[in-house]
């Protein structure tokens, strides 16, 4: 600086050098300008390796963090996190400062308009604020050299506004290593000597969602015993770990715990006071209005909850509400529901209802002494509200419209592409969690960030952008589907399908580190893609078959290798990790893995019990045991995990519930034990074979015998299995003999208690080359019998998805060819659905289009074996009618023939919301079977042929019968493709 102070002129050379540099030097901030801080850029290193970057910590030790005192008291605090994070990460703890500090390097860390040093920057023109001005909730982060006398470099964090300010300070804390996830989840930080900020200039820019927010909800008894325990209740120093929680996650919005006994602001004034202090915006719940909690009601209010006749009592009530919320940030929300979020009665007049936002409108106006359009509002269309608003009804074009899901994560409603100017703009009300029916779900995490995305972006294509709120239940386990939600709301253009997998793995990067996070990310992904298929509060003995396509055997085999991946990670963790994954993937795969084992022995105890079998018994057994397990697990969560800091969380109810609501205790599946005979006694079953005309077990006590297998053929190479069962206490000896050399058998021979599957093939090299049988005897203790073994080679050469039992099954990713049209194309939403990936439109608001010239498509071939009548069952997400239209629909045909129209809501007159039987089974099942009927095919090859109609109709999987579906509940798994 003091070489500008010299009185020697320059000479010509001189000044066009340095011309040449400030040029250089300005285009290179350009680039730098230019470089948005994404959900994985890396702006950290623990090297200086290009001697640029920044010294955030180094072997002169770590950098002065320099703020204004006027500053808002959110991000002094926020600051003072940033200090315990960096010696959290280093063992160094950092200087905070209020004044200018004498040192080379420091962080200037303040808010535009709070403080003066960061004023001065911009005004000096050593900071850029075009990112920053005017912005809402933006922070840029940057080296600026010389900032001020007696500073040679300091890192910039400048927020546009408090929030912008803090979000920034947070951003530098997860880029140094400490996770949003670290108090709620137990997250490590990994130790560095170093910490260095990559040359650059970062910006955040605006969210795409201005308020984005968890609504903490059905909190008892897990919560809620956990909070006592910890804080004493839901009192500040709760709320303090939550409000810090959704800020670094770059959230904003709070619905807090509900539940009675609990009032947010009544409970304690501090709650109010340190949210708005954080800069968490404070509301209420859909059916809370006017800032006032409902059990504040039982509290101070008297007389019926009715406007009609306590009109006075509840306006008085409201105002203490509005009086109470001052000058807190906030949004009202407005409107009334019957009490206990309950519907109004059906007497309830639309007229009614405008009134009461009338007139509470008019008691915001009086209370605030402006007009009510300063004070944000938004009206919860939930449930019966949302018949209201179908109806016609309408508010002033300042209040919110939040719309919201059925309970279930499939969105209700959606706005007129007409009305997508509306100036008071939409919001969304989302779950991952939720009391009602047709039965609850609370225990674990059964959500799939898939059907997030494909349901928020459906959302947010529609316009819907002001405001997005999830049902969160206790905060954890949802700690992985809460970070995705809220990623998503800052910027939903920013993730893709296609991204999602990688979402998968760079979260559990950021949480555990590079090492083993594609592992840990294949553990997750999994996880809730197979509790997403039925919650765990309603699986059933019955739910998977146990006879048909192996079905049950499948799933408990997929939980079985998915426990055996989580706890080889387990085991391979470093101590300091263990635990975070044990929260985030252990547990839950091993408890649910569990669960599902104990309904599967559950189905088996009945299943062999009508047979007789003596397995029934073994079941009954394997039924307690795990039962037994399921308190056990929850017992280690509670009182060992982190040293018991973690008590009560896994305490809700999931085993035993016969409606809606949780039962008082954990009730295991009942079980049947059967009398048998000393001696042991020989019973088989084989699959696919031939069911008795009265059952397993005559009068006399005899078994019903089958004597033949299903066909055989090359084409699928199939096995068949024969259960060995013992009909008896005593071992039973079998053997098994093939009077064919080309017929294979997994066990010749064997000693069971209960019983053995053995499995029955072909060796087609040796097979005679036409159709013919064999023969296999199977011999007991007394007993012989001879079954039948038939091969068939098939008249027609098989392309595509073959035909296996009369079923042919097709994944709908699976498709030989996609065809888009005019900038409306057919995407494939990886892992998303029951068994596979699933195919939808994009863009999600396309206009609706008639099957021909202009309509995509999808073709998918497969081969029949005989002529047949041909049913297809197309599996769809449960999908509602957003548009509130005659259904959204699709297009479908065989080979040439004339495209059925299908409308996957045809009949659906009966709200969801009054849970009709079509509603209750999409919900139940988290799929949608629609059927079709067509035309005859020869034997051969043939097209299905799909088209888009409407946008929003997600296709998981076609099912062809050509007469030989079995009852299952995924459906037939899928068939063997021949290119």
């Amino acid at each position: 600086m003091n070489s500008l102070k010299t009185s020697k002129k320059p000479k010509l050379w001189q000044l066009i050098m340095a011309g040449l540099m400030v040029v250089f030097i300005m285009g290179q901030v350009d680039v730098l300008a230019q470089q948005k801080l994404g959900l994985n850029t890396s702006i950290i290193s623990e090297t200086n390796a290009n001697e640029d970057a920044y010294p955030l910590v180094s072997q002169e030790g770590a950098a002065v963090l320099w703020y204004d005192e006027q500053d808002y008291k959110g991000v002094i605090r926020a600051i003072g996190d940033l200090q315990t994070d960096i010696e959290r990460v280093t063992d160094l703890r950092p200087e905070m400062s209020g004044n200018q500090p004498e040192v080379k390097h420091a962080v200037i860390v303040g808010t535009v308009g709070k403080s003066a040093v960061l004023d001065e920057l911009i005004s000096n023109g050593k900071l850029d604020a075009d990112q920053l001005t005017g912005k809402w909730e933006s922070f840029v982060i940057t080296a600026v050299q010389n900032p001020v006398d007696g500073v040679e470099q300091a890192l910039v964090i400048a927020g546009s506004d408090k929030r912008g300010t803090i979000y920034g300070i947070y951003e530098l804390s997860e880029q140094i290593g400490v996770s949003p996830w670290y108090y709620w989840m137990d997250v490590p930080v990994n130790k560095k000597d170093q910490l260095f900020v990559e040359p650059g200039f970062y910006y955040s820019g605006e969210p795409k969602v201005k308020y984005r927010g968890i609504f903490i909800n059905d909190e008892a008894p897990a919560l809620t015993n956990w909070a006592k325990e910890k804080f004493g209740g839901f009192n500040h120093q709760f709320y303090e770990k939550v409000f810090e929680l959704i800020l670094r996650n770059r959230g904003n919005y709070l619905w807090p715990a509900m539940w009675i006994p609990t009032a947010f602001n009544d409970d304690d004034p501090l709650n109010p006071k340190l949210a708005d202090e954080y800069g968490v915006v404070m509301s209420t719940s859909h059916h809370e209005p006017m800032m006032r909690a409902h059990d504040e009601w039982s509290r101070y209010g008297e007389g019926a909850w009715n406007y009609e006749t306590n009109k006075e009592t509840l306006q008085e009530f409201w105002r203490g509400g509005i009086e109470r919320m001052g000058e807190y940030e906030s949004v009202v929300t407005v409107g009334m529901r019957g009490d206990g979020d309950e519907a109004l009665s059906e007497e309830t007049a639309i007229d009614l209802l405008q009134t009461i936002i009338d007139d509470q409108r008019e008691i915001i106006e009086e209370v605030t002494g402006e007009p009510a359009v300063e004070t944000p509002q938004v009206w919860a269309l939930y449930k019966e509200v949302q018949d209201y608003y179908d109806e016609g009804m309408r508010v002033d074009e300042d209040i919110m419209i939040l719309f919201s899901d059925d309970n279930w994560g499939n969105v209700r409603y959606l706005p007129k592409k007409e009305d997508w100017d509306y100036k008071g703009g939409y919001g969304m009300y989302y779950h991952f969690d939720y009391v009602g029916g047709p039965v609850s779900y609370r225990w674990q995490n059964v959500t799939q960030i898939e059907k997030v995305w494909e349901q928020m972006n459906l959302t947010y294509q529609w316009q819907v952008d002001d405001l997005w709120i999830v049902n969160v239940g206790d905060i954890k386990p949802m700690e992985f589907p809460i970070s995705f939600f809220l990623d998503l709301a800052w910027n939903p253009e920013a993730i893709d399908a296609a991204d999602l997998p990688q979402y998968y793995v760079n979260w559990a990067e950021k949480q555990f580190g590079a090492t083993y996070a594609e592992e840990i990310a294949e553990v997750v992904k999994l996880y809730s893609k197979y509790s997403a298929r039925r919650t765990h509060e309603m699986i059933t003995p019955e739910t998977f078959s146990i006879e048909n396509y192996r079905e049950a055997d499948r799933v408990l085999e997929e939980w079985k290798q998915l426990y055996e991946k989580a706890q080889s990670i387990y085991d391979k963790l470093p101590e300091s990790h263990q635990s975070a994954f044990y929260q985030l993937g252990l547990f839950p795969v091993e408890s649910t893995y569990n669960l599902n084992k104990m309904y599967v022995a559950a189905g088996k105890n009945k299943y062999y019990a009508e047979r007789g079998a003596a397995a029934a018994n073994y079941y009954a057994d394997q039924v307690i045991e795990l039962f037994e397990k399921d308190a056990q697990l929850a017992e280690y969560y509670h009182e060992e995990l982190e040293d018991g800091k973690w008590n009560h969380m896994m305490s809700q109810t999931h085993i035993g519930y016969t409606y809606w609501n949780h039962p008082p205790v954990n009730k295991m599946p009942a079980v049947s034990y059967v009398q048998t005979q000393e001696e042991a006694e020989l019973g088989f079953l084989i699959e696919y074979g031939a069911q008795p005309p009265w059952g397993w077990i005559d009068v006399e006590g005899d078994w019903w015998f089958q004597f033949e297998m299903p066909a055989f053929n090359p084409v699928n190479d199939q096995d068949y299995y024969i259960d060995i069962l013992n009909r008896g206490k005593e071992p039973l000896s079998y053997s098994i003999t093939s009077k064919q050399e080309w017929i294979e058998v997994s066990s010749t021979e064997g000693t069971i208690d209960y019983h053995e599957k053995v499995y029955v093939s072909i060796d087609w090299e040796k097979a005679p080359k036409e159709q013919t049988s064999g023969e296999i005897v199977i011999s007991g203790p007394i007993k012989e019998h001879t079954v039948k073994v038939l091969i068939e080679y098939p008249d027609v050469e098989p392309q595509g998805f073959v035909e296996y039992d009369g079923v042919i099954s097709i994944n709908a990713a699976d498709y030989q060819q996609a065809v888009s049209k005019n900038g409306v194309e057919w995407i494939t939403v990886p892992n998303l659905g029951r068994t596979n990936s699933s195919v939808t439109i994009e863009p999600a608001n396309a206009e609706r289009k008639i099957p021909g010239e202009n309509a995509p498509y999808l073709e998918y071939e497969f081969t029949v074996f005989d002529s047949t009548e041909i049913k297809v069952d197309t599996y769809l997400s449960p999908t509602l009618n957003y548009k509130k239209n005659e259904g959204l629909k699709y297009g479908i045909a065989i080979n040439e023939e004339e495209p059925q129209i299908i409308n996957m809501h045809e009949g659906e007159e009966v709200a969801d919301w009054e849970y009709p039987a079509w509603w209750n089974n999409s919900v139940t099942d988290h799929i949608k079977i629609k059927k079709s009927q067509h035309q005859s095919v020869p034997p051969g090859t043939h097209t299905l042929k799909v088209w888009m109609v409407d946008p929003g109709v997600v296709f998981q999987k076609f099912v062809i019968d050509a007469g030989g579906v079995k009852p299952s509940y995924l459906g037939p798994p899928v068939s063997e493709f021949v290119e």
